[in-house]
């Protein structure tokens, strides 16, 4: 019996630790042989029949054909007669998530590019993974993004919220440039503007980033600097092909403010607009500018017609798969949710979105054909959530084709092009000798329907063989970290402004802040400080749930004393705060929300 129940135990728990750990590192050969199927390399030329693709450890060895190459003795060896091989998938625009990495991978996605911010969660997973501690595709991260000062007054944003933190307020040129050398110096990849700065901040930081080597990518959406302003300013990828419509209106004062509330950055009202002549001459500028637009279209026209018809049914199979069980249900409503959002909304403004969305497919379709290089991006998340992961890269790739693109070019979207846009097509992108391995085998032709790069044999990621299983256990090694509630808070602090001092009971408590906000495991012991407000001297501080000594140092601040046991293993833990009964407010409750220490793996 007792025999039974260790089994019973230790079969998950093996099947669980698989999981968490990125498919068959250390347990496959170093070396792979795909033998046979078409090559498309993602260069855009002819493909290649009866390939054979030798890969050594996590790079591309030899690209040749069959025959002309022998396969290396104990090669683990993957047949692909009758397959389509072709590079690994990328999603050109993310908002990574602690949820979404098996979802990337069984669709074929090898890499991700978070272009809202990344701050340092992101910057240890894109550790995590890249050193084989955390399952996932490849992460390319902005770590935060600039904007200006207007819009950000506009929307309620006053100030910085953290070093690293995402959409970061400059009030002028030096602030800008500052934010984005902090930027660079904690390892951007990509340097990320977002709506509000003017022209000449613009200049200034683009030029900055290219100095150091990297990509812009510009959200242009007023209100001084929209599409075309931030093509001659020298932005090298414009997202959402944000502030294209407005640059191409037959109106532009139809169009005052745009840009100035959240949801214009993916809402295509503006392209219904479209002055041909304008949007001649905009592509020609993008084309000899060399920008790449990607679009976001499966974001933009969520909820029309034809994209509902077309993708509902297969994003709820996918959300009803038992193995995605852990995924929230917040998340899964927002998805599905969606395809609904304009079922009561005025008649005028669905015509509106509709014909703006049927432009911007017109518009992305004249792009390409006149030489123009798109990348293929979802802007999926698990916040927003405007398009299901994995999945809705490839209702993105089927809407470009409908919008002019051919099949090769839709796949050069979403991989060579990506890569070029991000200017690490030396290291990815292509199948080509001495590039990273990671490839995706199809079982039937992209080519004549791209709808085929659905039906996926294998996929490979830095060389290995990847378990495109849902796991219903999988948890991320490092959850997101992140102050709850800022709304709360803020609220709460509005409160404790109308409360007269002294008075009986105790304030509603609610954290700000804490520092440091990130340690590596195996540490000492830390003295936490926190900020907020309502902190008395009976104030409970409790660490992943558990009391631990605190001491207050004013009502706004306190100090914290987590041991080094606590802080010994990777992973994100939780602080909360607790103020005893009587209280004053007793609408608030007594605990605060939660805010959470990550402790990041030693390397």
């Amino acid at each position: 019996m007792h025999r039974v129940l260790w089994i019973c135990f230790l079969v998950p728990t093996l099947l669980l630790l698989d999981a968490l750990v990125p498919s068959g590192r250390g347990q496959q050969p170093p070396v792979i042989a795909i033998e046979g199927g078409t090559l498309i390399d993602g260069n855009g030329g002819a493909p290649v029949r009866d390939a054979l693709i030798i890969l050594r450890d996590n790079r591309i060895e030899t690209v040749s054909r069959k025959g002309q190459a022998a396969v290396p003795a104990g090669a683990q060896v993957l047949q692909g007669d009758g397959k389509f091989i072709v590079p690994g998938l990328m999603d050109a625009h993310v908002h990574y998530s602690e949820w979404l990495p098996e979802m990337f991978l069984h669709f074929g996605v090898t890499s991700v590019f978070e272009i809202g911010g990344g701050e340092q969660w992101g910057l240890a997973q894109r550790e995590g993974i890249a050193r084989g501690k955390i399952p996932g595709p490849r992460l390319f991260l902005a770590v935060g993004s600039l904007a200006g000062a207007r819009i950000a007054a506009l929307q309620g944003r006053t100030g910085i919220e953290g070093p690293l933190a995402s959409r970061q307020v400059a009030n002028s040129i030096e602030d800008g440039l500052q934010i984005i050398r902090r930027f660079i110096g904690a390892g951007a990849d990509m340097i990320k503007i977002h709506r509000g700065p003017t022209l000449e901040m613009y200049q200034a930081v683009i030029e900055e980033a290219h100095r150091a080597g990297l990509p812009v990518v510009a959200q242009p959406l007023g209100p001084t600097v929209y599409g075309r302003e931030a093509v001659l300013a020298g932005a090298d990828i414009i997202e959402h092909a944000a502030g294209i419509g407005y640059s191409i209106a037959k109106d532009p004062s139809r169009w005052k403010g745009w840009g100035s509330i959240e949801e214009h950055s993916i809402d295509p009202s503006t392209f219904a607009d479209m002055d041909d002549a304008k949007a001649e001459e905009m592509i020609r500028l993008l084309v000899d500018r060399k920008v790449f637009l990607e679009a976001d279209i499966i974001a933009q026209g969520r909820g029309m017609k034809a994209i509902r018809a077309m993708y509902e049914a297969q994003d709820m199979r996918l959300l009803n798969d038992p193995g995605l069980v852990y995924l929230p249900v917040r998340l899964r409503r927002k998805w599905i949710e969606n395809y609904w959002e304009f079922e009561n909304a005025d008649a005028a403004v669905v015509a509106l979105r509709e014909k703006g969305t049927e432009n911007l497919m017109r518009f992305i379709g004249q792009f390409a054909k006149a030489g123009g290089k798109v990348m293929a991006g979802t802007d999926t998340s698990a916040g927003g959530a405007w398009a299901v992961t994995g999945i809705g890269l490839h209702h993105e790739l089927d809407l470009l084709v409908q919008a002019g693109l051919t099949p090769m070019q839709a796949i050069q979207a979403a991989t060579r092009n990506v890569a070029e846009g991000y200017r690490i097509l030396d290291r990815q992108g292509t199948i080509e000798k001495g590039k990273l391995a990671d490839l995706v085998i199809v079982n039937a032709d992209p080519l004549q329907d791209i709808n085929n790069l659905q039906k996926i044999e294998w996929v490979i990621r830095d060389g290995r063989v990847i378990d495109r299983t849902f796991h219903p256990w999988f948890r991320n090694p490092l959850p997101e970290s992140a102050i709850e509630g800022a709304t709360w808070v803020a609220a709460v602090r509005k409160e404790m402004e109308t409360m007269r001092t002294p008075s009986f009971g105790y304030p509603p408590v609610a954290i700000e802040s804490i520092s440091p906000t990130k340690v590596t495991e195996g540490g000492p012991t830390l003295v936490l400080r926190i900020r907020g407000v309502g902190f008395t001297k009976r104030t409970l501080v409790t660490f992943d749930g558990r009391p631990v000594p605190a001491e207050l140092v004013s009502d706004t601040e306190m100090e914290a004393t987590i041991e080094a046991r606590r802080v010994a293993q990777a992973g994100t833990f939780s602080i909360q705060l607790q103020n005893l009964e009587p209280l004053q407010r007793s609408q608030w409750g007594n605990s605060s929300n939660k805010a959470y220490l990550l402790v990041d793996f030693r390397y």
